[in-house]
């Protein structure tokens, strides 16, 4: 990999880490970013983790100064959806590359679907059926577990739930979702890291730009509205993602043509 791809891919770590802490879904670009720079599926996700979990600790450290966190309720999503994170990454190591890359593009699609059309919180009905507890314990371990396997997206999934399942409103939500974020990416990492899948300058390059862009991102959330930031991350998101399908069907059919 060139200088010039490190420089870019820092780029685009910031640009997410900024998009994630004001709306969600940054690894909607730093995922496909990364699988168009030429890495392995592994390594892409094990590589965008570590600067994911820059960005997630980043923002909950900003958020919790700010005291946007209640962390008696907080403590209960830090440490089981880390479980949860962990799990999902041995799975992905476990499943060979070739049927990893062949499914991230649609992934990355349906994700990006999704968080096109997502309500907002304001759209929610909010109705107490869980407790944080139970919450923690029964839909955090799901929730990391994605993260470990996939994870873009994963930050709208546990606002979405927590306001809909357990009835918080958008500034409980928010900072919980930072904390249950911020640990489903730890556990996942530790994975990653103890499988020597990280590339590590490429890695401390990202993890650099997403820290950076999600401070500012939590001192820009207030002035700058999710709904001017997710068409963005949509439209580059899918971009890439068919950038990566064009790639899929070229190599199939020069494989086709090869046995013709």
């Amino acid at each position: 990999m060139t200088f010039e791809i490190f420089v870019v891919l820092g780029l685009v770590a910031f640009l997410a880490g900024l998009f994630d802490a004001i709306a969600g879904g940054g690894g909607l670009i730093t995922l496909p970013a990364l699988f168009v720079a030429g890495l392995d599926p592994v390594s892409a996700l094990a590589t965008n983790k570590l600067q994911a979990t820059a960005a997630t600790v980043s923002a909950t450290a900003a958020y919790s100064r700010k005291g946007l966190i209640d962390w008696r309720l907080g403590r209960w999503v830090t440490v089981i959806p880390m479980i949860g994170g962990a799990a999902g990454a041995l799975m992905v190591n476990a499943i060979e590359k070739r049927w990893v890359e062949a499914g991230i593009p649609f992934l990355l699609i349906a994700v990006a679907i999704y968080f096109a059309v997502a309500p907002s919180g304001e759209r929610l009905k909010r109705v107490a059926y869980l407790s944080i507890p139970v919450f923690a314990i029964t839909i955090s371990p799901l929730l990391g577990f994605y993260d470990g396997f996939f994870g873009p997206g994963i930050g709208s999934f546990f606002m979405i739930g927590l306001m809909a399942l357990c009835g918080l409103n958008t500034m409980q939500a928010v900072g919980l979702t930072k904390v249950g974020n911020a640990s489903c990416n730890v556990g996942s990492l530790m994975v990653f890291v103890a499988g020597g899948a990280v590339i590590w300058p490429l890695a401390a390059i990202m993890a650099a730009g997403a820290f950076v862009g999600a401070q500012l991102g939590a001192r820009c959330a207030v002035f700058v509205g999710p709904r001017l930031v997710k068409p963005m991350i949509v439209m580059v998101c899918c971009g890439m993602a068919f950038k990566l399908l064009n790639a899929q069907f070229s190599s199939l059919y020069a494989a086709i043509r090869g046995l013709m």
